[in-house]
């Protein structure tokens, strides 16, 4: 099938797409979005979390033809051409990346978070990113990320 899809505010198409194809395979190999991440490919660590018609997803649980017709953001579309989004660029000012394989799941859900919660609790940042697990930082400078953009007041 051809794959038609808004991603990152561009009209994009893939043609050959098998239906059950991920859409993580799809951004990632066929249409050159290598930002979100191919982990578990069960949905359980959330590094490839992309919007799909601004609900976070994994992207490794949605079939490609699941996406025919939709709006996808992914990480490399929160960034305004080279300026990072506020979120992005706190995750860098606050040392909030390590090995980068969780990052752009976690830059996501916290994006999303502080779009819903401008100011959350810290119970709040601790429940939107439980579904993203990070190996390298120990979860403190991720947090410390997003109470940075949270008193900044932007997402």
């Amino acid at each position: 099938m051809r794959l038609n899809v808004r991603i990152n505010g561009d009209e994009r198409q893939a043609d050959d797409v098998w239906e059950g194809e991920s859409l993580l395979y799809v951004l990632r190999e066929r249409l050159g979005l290598p930002g979100s991440k191919n982990a578990c490919e069960q949905g359980e660590c959330g590094s490839c979390t992309v919007y799909l018609d601004d609900v976070p997803v994994c992207a490794c649980l949605v079939a490609a033809g699941q996406a025919e017709g939709r709006v996808v953001r992914t990480v490399e579309g929160l960034a305004d051409g080279d300026t990072l989004d506020p979120v992005q660029q706190s995750f860098v000012d606050q040392g909030a990346v390590q090995c980068g394989f969780c990052t752009p799941g976690l830059v996501v859900a916290a994006h999303d978070l502080l779009n819903r919660v401008p100011d959350p609790s810290d119970e709040e940042i601790r429940e939107a990113l439980a579904g993203n697990l990070c190996r390298c930082t120990g979860y403190e400078k991720i947090l410390d990320a997003v109470r940075a953009v949270a008193k900044g007041g932007v997402a």
